[in-house]
Parts: C-alpha cells; sequence; structure tokens
C-alpha cells in the first residue's frame, strides 16, 4: 500500500495524489517523503509530463507530519540523537527543494516544470510546508478548511522549510502571527494573507490548477528568493524598518512566553540569522534550530502530552471495551452559566437537547446564552444564519420533566448542594427510561455520596466541565465507587462528539484538577500574610509558566467560592483542616466585600470598567511586606510543588489511574505550565532525586504539605522516572 499514487492525462498533466490509507488525514512519514521524491523524479524525467498537481484523495490535504516519525529518529539515533534528526530533517529539505527547483537549470533558472498544490481542504504544519515549496498554491473554497502552521502550539516550530519560506514570502511582520501564534485561516484569509494564491470553487479546484500548469512559463517558476535582486518584504535584520520588527517582535514574544517556551526563542533565532544569509543556508540553519528545539526536554514533553497523549485520550485510550455509546438525545437540568454552555456545545455539536430549569424564564435565558455565542460567532463570519438557526431548533428550553422522556444522558448542573442534587436526581429518573445514564456536573461533591439518590448508582457518574465550557477543553469524569463501565463509555463518547479531551478519574474529594489548583491558590494566599509582596508571588508564577498568578486567578474564580469550599471542607475534615492560615486572610477581605473580579474589588483593585488595576495597595496594610523576601526560585518551587505533590498523591491512591491524564488535565484544565509537559513530565525532567531533595527543604522551612509523598521517596531511591514506570508502555512490559 502506498501513500502516493501518480497518473498522466493525454494533455501531459500528471495528477500526483495523496491518500494515507486507513488514515481520515493525510500525515507524513519518511517513508511517505521517499515515495513522493520518487513520483517527483519520475515526472520531471519524463519528456511527456508537462507539469505536475499535487493534491488529496480526502477532503483535507493534510495535517502535517507524523510527530511519532520525529520521535523515532532521536530514539534511532543512538548516542548522537541530535545528528540523526538534523540528518533526517535536512533529507526532507532535499525533498521539497527539489520540488521547488523542479529540474531547472540552476543558472539560466529555466527548463523546469510547473508543479502547483491543489489544496482541497485542511493543510496544517508540513501539510502546508509541501505546498510551499510548490510553484503556485490554489486552495477550494472551503470555509471549514483551517490552513496554517500550528506546531508553535505542542513546542516545537515549522521545521519543513515554512519558517523560512513563510518569512521570505511574507516578511517577518507579517509571517509573525503565523509562525509565533499558530494563527490559522480560512482559504480565503490564507489568500488574504499572501499564504495560497488563489482559491476557487471546490468544483473547480483541478480543472484550475491543471489550467495554471499548461499555461506557466519559466518565470512563474522562480521563487522570489531565488531570482537576482531579492529583497525580503518589512526589511532584513540590517535594514532600518526590518531592524525595528525584529527587536519588536523579539521583545513581544519574551513578553508572552516569559522565555519558558524553548521553540519560540528557537524560531526567531531561525529567522533572524537564516534572514542574514542566501536560502539554502537559510533552510540549514533553520534545520540546526528545529533540531537544538526538538532535543529540549521542554518540547519532548509538550509533545508527549499536547499531541501524542491528548490524541490518544480523544481516540479513547481508556474507555472500556462496549459498543458505541453515542448520545442520541441529552437532558440538561439547570439553566445557569454551566448547564446553558454545556447545552450549546452538545446542540453545537448536533446532538438534540432538552434544557430544564425551575422557571420558563430560567430556561429561556439559558437558551438565550446559546444564541448569544452564536452571534458572537456570526459577526466574526464563522458562524452562518443557517447554522445558527439549526443549533438553536436543536435545544427545547422547559420546565417540564416529562420532556426528558427517550434522553439517553442527562447531565445535572444545578447547585452545588447534595439535598437539591438529591431531589433533581428523583425527579429526573422518574421521567426517563431506565436505560438513561445520569451525570452531575460537579467540581467538589463526592460522586459516591450523590449516588446514593439514585435508583441504580452504576449509572451515576461525574462529569466535570470546567467554565467557560464553550472554551475550555477539558472534561473530567468521575467515576464513583458503584459507577459501572457503560456509564464509563457514555460519559466518554458525548465528550468525544462535544469535542472535547477526556479524562476519567476516580472519586475523592476534590477529584483531580481541582485537587492540584486550590493548593496553588492557598499557597499564593498564605505567602501574602507570611510578608511575601504579591508582585513577588504573582510575577513569580508567570515566569515559571502559570498563566495566572494565584491572586489574579482567585480573583477571577471569586473569593467567595473560596470561602464556601474553605467551610465545606472544614467541616469534612474537622481537626485536621489544613488551611486556618488561608482562611485568615479570605474571610476577611470576603467579609469587607471583596470578592473579586466580579465585586470590582479582591486583591487585585479595579477600575469603574472592571479593569484590573494592580495589586489592592491595601494588602500591605493588612498584611504588612516581611523585611526579608525570599529568593524568586523559593516562591516558584513552593507554587509548583503545591500542585505536583497532589497529582503525585492522586496516583499513588488511585485518584489518577493514568499519568497521560494527569498531565493532560494538568494543561487543558488550569494551565499548569505548557512548556513542562505536565507534573509528571516536569517530575521526570529534573529527576525524582532532585525533587525529593527540594520537598524536604521546603517541607522543613514551610510545613509537612510539602513532605515528599512515599511514591516519590521510593522512586528516587530506584532512580526511577514517571513515565518509565507508569506509562502504559512499560506497564505492558
Amino acid at each position: 500500500m502506498t501513500d502516493f499514487t501518480s497518473r498522466t492525462d493525454a494533455d501531459g498533466v500528471c495528477t500526483i495524489t495523496w491518500d494515507v490509507p486507513g488514515k481520515s488525514m493525510n500525515v507524513m512519514s519518511m517513508a511517505g517523503f521517499a515515495e513522493l521524491d520518487g513520483l517527483i523524479a519520475a515526472a520531471l524525467g519524463d519528456a511527456a509530463v508537462k507539469g505536475v498537481i499535487l493534491t488529496s484523495a480526502k477532503k483535507d490535504f493534510a495535517a502535517g507530519m507524523d510527530l511519532n516519525v520525529i520521535a523515532r529518529m532521536k530514539e534511532e539515533g543512538g548516542d548522537d540523537p541530535a545528528r540523526a534528526v538534523f540528518e533526517g530533517v535536512m533529507e526532507m529539505h532535499a525533498v521539497l527543494r527539489r520540488i521547488e527547483r523542479a529540474g531547472m537549470d540552476p543558472k539560466t533558472l529555466k527548463g523546469g516544470k510547473p508543479i502547483v498544490a491543489a489544496l482541497p481542504g485542511t493543510a496544517l504544519g508540513l501539510g502546508l510546508e509541501l505546498p510551499l515549496a510548490c510553484h503556485r498554491i490554489i486552495a477550494a473554497d472551503n470555509p471549514k478548511a483551517k490552513i496554517g502552521l500550528p506546531e508553535i502550539m505542542v513546542g516545537i516550530f515549522p521545521g519543513g522549510g515554512g519558517t523560512t519560506r513563510l518569512v521570505r514570502k511574507l516578511g517577518a511582520m507579517m509571517a509573525a502571527p503565523l509562525l509565533l501564534e499558530g494563527k490559522l485561516n480560512d482559504p480565503k484569509g490564507a489568500k488574504a494573507m499572501g499564504v495560497v494564491d488563489e482559491v476557487v470553487p471546490a468544483d473547480q479546484l483541478l480543472a484550475r490548477a491543471k489550467e495554471w500548469v499548461l499555461g506557466a512559463k519559466d518565470a512563474d517558476l522562480v521563487k522570489p528568493w531565488d531570482a537576482k535582486g531579492y529583497k525580503m518584504p518589512g526589511g532584513a535584520p540590517y535594514h532600518p524598518a526590518g531592524f525595528m520588527t525584529f527587536v519588536g517582535t523579539s521583545a513581544m514574544v519574551t513578553g508572552k512566553t516569559m522565555g519558558v517556551y524553548p521553540a519560540a526563542k528557537g524560531l526567531l533565532a531561525a529567522v533572524y540569522e537564516g534572514a542574514l544569509v542566501p536560502f539554502d543556508t537559510a533552510l540549514r540553519i533553520e534545520a540546526r534550530w528545529f533540531t537544538h528545539v526538538l532535543m529540549n526536554p521542554s518540547s519532548s514533553a509538550m509533545i508527549r502530552s499536547l499531541f501524542i497523549n491528548k490524541e490518544a485520550l480523544e481516540k479513547g485510550a481508556v474507555r472500556p471495551a462496549l459498543p458505541d455509546q453515542s448520545v442520541r438525545k441529552l437532558g440538561v437540568i439547570g439553566a445557569g452559566m454551566m448547564g446553558a454552555g454545556i447545552a450549546h456545545v452538545a446542540a453545537n455539536a448536533g446532538i438534540e437537547v432538552v434544557l430544564i430549569d425551575a422557571t420558563q424564564e430560567a430556561a429561556d435565558r439559558g437558551k438565550a446564552h446559546s444564541e448569544g455565542l452564536l452571534d458572537k460567532g456570526m459577526k466574526r463570519g464563522k458562524v452562518s444564519a443557517e447554522k445558527k438557526a439549526e443549533v438553536l431548533g436543536r435545544i427545547a428550553a422547559t420546565t417540564d420533566y416529562a420532556a426528558l422522556s427517550g434522553c439517553d444522558l442527562i447531565v445535572e448542573a444545578v447547585f452545588e448542594d447534595p439535598g437539591v442534587k438529591a431531589e433533581v436526581t428523583q425527579k429526573v429518573e422518574a421521567a426517563v427510561g431506565p436505560d438513561c445514564i445520569f451525570a452531575t456536573n460537579t467540581s467538589t461533591l463526592p460522586i459516591s455520596g450523590l449516588a446514593k439518590a439514585s435508583r441504580d448508582p452504576a449509572q451515576f457518574i461525574g462529569i466535570h466541565f470546567f467554565s467557560p465550557v464553550d472554551k475550555m477543553m477539558l472534561v473530567e469524569i468521575i467515576r464513583g465507587k458503584a459507577t459501572g463501565d457503560r456509564a464509563v463509555a457514555k460519559a466518554l463518547d458525548f465528550v468525544r462528539q462535544i469535542r472535547k479531551t477526556p479524562i476519567v478519574v476516580h472519586d475523592a474529594r476534590f477529584f483531580y484538577a481541582n485537587r492540584c489548583i486550590i493548593p496553588y491558590l492557598n499557597e499564593g494566599i498564605r505567602m501574602v500574610a507570611e510578608g511575601v509582596a504579591p508582585a513577588l508571588i504573582e510575577n513569580a508564577a508567570k515566569l515559571v509558566g502559570m498563566p495566572l498568578g494565584p491572586l489574579q486567578l482567585v480573583d477571577e474564580t471569586s473569593i467567595d467560592l473560596g470561602v464556601k469550599i474553605a467551610k465545606a471542607t472544614k467541616a469534612a475534615l474537622g481537626e485536621a483542616y489544613p488551611d486556618a492560615a488561608v482562611d485568615a486572610v479570605i474571610f476577611p477581605l470576603a467579609d469587607e466585600g471583596r470578592l473579586g473580579r466580579k465585586a470590582g474589588a479582591g486583591f487585585y483593585a479595579y477600575d469603574a470598567a472592571g479593569k484590573r488595576d494592580g495589586l489592592w495597595p491595601g494588602l500591605a496594610d493588612r498584611w504588612p511586606l516581611a523585611e526579608t523576601q525570599p529568593e524568586l526560585a523559593e516562591v516558584q518551587h513552593r507554587l509548583l510543588f503545591a500542585q505536583v505533590l497532589e497529582a503525585v498523591r492522586a496516583l499513588e491512591e488511585g485518584v489518577l489511574t493514568d499519568i497521560r491524564e494527569g498531565d493532560v488535565g494538568a494543561i487543558l484544565g488550569w494551565g499548569f505550565a505548557p512548556w513542562s509537559g505536565g507534573p509528571f513530565s516536569w517530575l521526570d525532567m529534573i529527576g525524582a532525586p532532585r525533587a525529593v531533595e527540594i520537598c524536604e527543604g521546603l517541607a522543613q522551612r514551610h510545613g509537612s504539605r510539602f513532605a515528599p509523598p512515599k511514591l516519590l521517596v521510593e522512586m528516587a531511591g530506584k532512580g526511577e522516572s514517571f513515565y518509565a514506570r507508569f506509562a502504559p508502555q512499560a506497564r505492558a512490559a
């Protein structure tokens, strides 16, 4: 079986079609590169062939390079993996450069054959780098298609010539959002940016590509950077305008990444250095920086967590082996922000939804939330009037529980009150069939306790959505003590339908995500009470890769919610309650009405428009700054290990059963330092012995909450890493 096939028509136009067997989207492998190279060489060497169309037999062009191939390059490199990666990347460059030069005379730049990329749909990563090496890119007018280079989002940068070609085609300033932010465009947007050359109706794609091939002249085949007198759009680094672009871009990237993402630094270096030299040398520089980034443990960890592990979880890596449990009709109880958000994403995914609340006004308000989101999409050109009508037509807002008849999944999203939830559970079960699965959306209440109100605890499960539902990609599925496999499969299939990433955890107080994020918030608050400068706390968090400092995050989630959780936890734990020092800060703030952003007052001050206006000066009056401030690293270690040690304890106690879920869940759920690949990847990076050493020091200075768990101490003694011991392939061995 081959990835590429070739056919030459009576007019001498050779069409090379990409169609990887068994894949919904094309991905490139080294074998695929070799096939393509051979077919291109055959076409260039055949006198009967006038030119080449490169297209796809699938609805999309390509999803890019198979990153597992890059990982194998490193593994097969033995003692010198960097050389193996570099040489492998240079092989790719050579293939793409042969396409670009297309047999032309290197001196006269004549005699080549035109090669056009015809994109029927999405073209990402190498799926765009390959077309960029062709002489023209023609895309079908497919509004759902995405065209771009998203590599930066998984810890690398475009290393197949995309960085060098895009900068030379558009200039550094225009290429910056595509390279540094991984911005994706639809075909018309890509044309407006200058990435593709033409957009044509889908049914005319191949005809237009053939027309271009037959009409192309020698000059149409010469890329600007190969032509004499080429000047980079916007100016090279040594040009006054270009100099300002590069200085500004460097400052912007450092501000956004805080210097913790090696891919952003490597990309900037490749662009800057490459702009100073001829094109082929620039490709070599790109390959060297790409290799340098790939050899960084941060990039490897990000690829593993945000690409390989995330994809595995989305494809059902932890799903029980049961028949398909896709949801046909969903009932959502509670039309507040959470329930309304769940109803919206479900309806948007094509699922019929019944949205119930105590009053018709509240139910209608929940449906209106979906309408508001769709209206925003229409303003951005992402949603049509027809799509809006379809989605809203799937949501039936009502107060009548009888409307739940025929539902195969219920998601209850009422107040975090066991009594209210129990009452709703019984009302729902009186209206639905015996096979309907009941899911409660809760962030803190133990599932096994809530399941006691159900007629069949085996069909009762927890589904914890994160707010706002339409934006947050993680869904935490909580398996109670009696929850059956069919309920788990149902929840996983539902999450797949709404295109989010699931993790499955076992029932325990705060489950996994909140178990880890609450100590992060509390540690920041503790330090305020100790007299650590609030600005130091916040900046220490950001400098280690957390998207928000703990004090800002408390303000965003609301201080009164923290008070409510603290009171409930204290009631449950009694004398064992460990957070009195935190309560001494948040309770007085709440009593004064400083409830966070929603109140316009919290740890931060806010202006009349609700915009943050710096940390509240009154903090220093209430909790004076200590004369001696801790080192930055000390603050960062406290904030990171407050989270990481809870992740280890969750694994140790069986709340987590798969470390892939621990890493992916941490990044997608609360933004745990994405550069690290997640808590377990970060511990593997620094090593268990070093982690234990740091924890013992923190425990001595700040208390037993930092005492290293027995599992971590054991692994340190044996010299083990989490992925070597707990990854699925390690367990199988």
